[in-house]
């Protein structure tokens, strides 16, 4: 969407601030022992708090208020009373919703406890990663120049990018335009980001694989090889100069 008014900068921040606070919240809640299921139920009572809808519930059918996934499940992944947190988990929350016509989205990965897996520098790079991206957005900027950061970074701490899943365009709906804000450099993409559009940044930054497959689930995103994906999402507000971070309450960077 393009931000044309108060009330539309207001309705957009209100339910970026809505999403933002409840990933925060679900974050703190996480435990181990806890089943994805539960941590969703939770999630879906904080949006319903607000007044907000689950967005890929009412738009997707999505079996799940938010997406959690965990270890080599690394985005869309379907709550369940079977999947049970551990200590040292990699885990992925996702949160996307609705109000008063208005949709925003973010997530992070975090390592739940002791970092048994050595994770923790995957997450930070994903983090950093992030931050630099959002950092260079401005209206006119080649949105391929932004993939060709984030996948550049990524080498410069020995990962790797997921090639095949991108940020996005968001505000009147989940998904808008432009689609492709991809990881990597795409040479044929010319589109520029546009001064006062709303578009959620995304990194998905992995250990070895650069490409995602879907489960049999039909929801659920792997790669072939079990590489573990660190994946963290702003909604931002593109401007003449800094962005406007609408998603900053969900602390993904401390």
């Amino acid at each position: 969407m393009s931000v044309e008014s108060a009330s539309d900068f207001l309705g957009i921040k209100r339910i970026s601030n809505v999403v933002a606070v409840t990933l925060k919240r679900m974050r703190e809640y996480a435990r181990p022992g806890m089943s994805t299921k539960e941590l969703d139920e939770y999630g879906r009572r904080m949006l319903q708090e607000y007044g907000a809808r689950s967005a890929p519930k009412i738009i997707y059918n999505f079996p799940g208020w938010t997406c959690i996934s965990v270890n080599h499940d690394f985005v869309h992944g379907i709550p369940s009373e079977n999947i049970i947190l551990k200590e040292g988990d990699l885990v992925n929350i996702d949160v996307s919703a609705e109000l008063d016509g208005f949709y925003s989205d973010n997530g992070g990965s975090f390592i739940l406890g002791k970092d048994l897996q050595q994770l923790g520098p995957l997450v930070e790079a994903s983090k950093n990663i992030l931050l630099k991206a959002i950092d260079q957005i401005k209206g006119g900027v080649k949105i391929a120049e932004t993939g060709y950061l984030i996948e550049t970074e990524a080498k410069r701490y020995g990962l790797k990018v997921i090639k095949n899943l991108a940020g996005h365009g968001v505000g009147r709906s989940l998904h808008e335009e432009p689609y492709e804000i991809l990881c990597c450099y795409n040479r044929s993409n010319k589109k520029r980001f546009r001064k006062n559009s709303v578009v959620a940044i995304e990194t998905f930054i992995s250990t070895k694989a650069t490409y995602a497959y879907e489960k049999s689930d039909g929801w659920t995103m792997a790669t072939k090889d079990s590489s573990f994906v660190a994946q963290h999402e702003h909604t931002i507000m593109v401007t003449g100069d800094e962005p406007v971070i609408l998603t900053e309450a969900n602390g993904i960077w401390g």
